[in-house]
């Protein structure tokens, strides 16, 4: 069986679904291929934060890409809730950073440097006696801490779910299962192969996210992406919820909407394995403890484990694959993909329909790995 469509895009992740929203939003239809459901990798397991002044390559390469994404999560939250009816948890939140060792402060001074000059934020020191007034719970063994606040988080399964819902509104549609190859003719993707069958069509997007390497094959181009493994512990913590994200010790306990603490995050070279491990559990455990005692006592609700796609130089590849006309890279987002969807999105939704973006993607280029 061969169907037709405009845009076909492999990969049902945050990035992917975004391309989808995005060409819906400019009146183009698109297939989104997707062998394990949506959201089913990184983009439903992640911890939702969205700090678009810090992290890799921010400040820095990423830093004005990021900002641009991080306001366009801000007119979105209301806008995919209207449309599809689903709450992402969309929310401003406030975290506790602790020190336990003098070494650790010009980090957290760099910190409050930054958030006092965006508009929105805050951040100041903490002396231990304010610590505890803010938070009973955590460790009085911290001798220094600061608040800090602006960023945002979601629920990052609801928002990949209601990025395709909108999508599949405006005439999209999911198609499950996997690529098995492409059919080129001179410089154009003309057929995308699947096991049921093909789609032909005029553009395609690879939104494989740690399985982009896959596409290297079927291009006979570089892809350096690999995956980082990352996991979290959902915690059920006796008594009062936290009323605050807090993190130091080498931990990071973030508090949900419904009361659960969100315990991690890992970063690991394991490949491609998935596998949920006991180890990196204890030693969760163990770092969340020190910052909150009583998380000694909390109840395990569910331990996942998720990759992540990341390039050699921790920046996104976004934008026209070497020697195709018609076939479009969105990946590599690292540990960042949540924040860096609508960006992602709308930047490839743009040169798709208009061969051109607004938005900061120069050095961004699948070209840049091409020697």
């Amino acid at each position: 069986m061969v169907d037709t469509t405009d845009v076909v895009i492999i990969g049902g992740g945050a990035a992917g679904c975004a391309v989808a929203y995005y060409l819906a939003e400019a009146g183009v239809r698109s297939v989104i291929v997707e062998r394990e459901g949506i959201g089913s990798q990184a983009s439903g397991f992640s911890a939702g934060g969205l700090n678009p002044l810090q992290g890799a390559c921010i400040p820095g390469p990423l830093g004005s890409f990021a900002w641009e994404s991080f306001q366009m999560h801000l007119a979105l939250a209301d806008q995919l809730k209207n449309k599809t009816g689903i709450d992402c948890q969309f929310r401003r939140v406030s975290q506790v950073r602790l020190a336990f060792e003098e070494t650790e402060f010009p980090e957290l001074q760099e910190t409050i440097d930054i958030f006092s000059r965006v508009d929105g934020y805050e951040a100041g020191w903490l002396e231990p006696n304010d610590i505890q007034r803010l938070e009973p719970r955590v460790s009085r063994a911290a001798i220094r801490g600061i608040y800090e606040h602006g960023n945002a988080a979601l629920d990052s399964l609801s928002f990949t779910q209601a990025l395709i819902d909108s999508a599949v509104q405006s005439g999209s549609t999911v198609r499950a299962g996997a690529v098995l190859g492409l059919d080129a003719q001179g410089g154009n993707i003309v057929r995308v192969l699947l096991e049921d069958g093909a789609l032909e069509c005029g553009q395609v997007v690879m939104a494989l996210g740690p399985w982009s390497r896959k596409a290297e094959s079927w291009l006979d181009t570089y892809i350096p992406v690999d995956p980082l493994k990352g996991e979290i512990l959902r915690m059920e913590l006796p008594g009062q919820a936290l009323g605050h994200d807090i993190a130091g010790g080498g931990g990071n306990i973030y508090t949900k909407p419904d009361g659960l603490a969100w315990c991690g995050t890992t970063e690991e070279w394991r490949g491609f394995d998935r596998q949920p491990l006991e180890e990196t559990r204890r030693g969760i455990l163990e770092r969340v403890t020190r910052i909150v005692p009583d998380m000694a006592n909390a109840k395990l609700v569910l331990h996942t484990a998720c990759l992540r796609p990341v390039t050699p130089d921790w920046l996104p590849i976004l934008g026209r694959a070497p020697g195709y006309e018609n076939v479009f890279l969105a990946t590599g987002a690292g540990k960042k993909g949540i924040l860096l969807a609508p960006a992602i999105g709308k930047s490839i939704a743009d040169l798709i329909t208009d061969g051109t973006t607004a938005l900061p993607i120069t050095g961004f280029g699948p070209d840049r790995f091409v020697s």
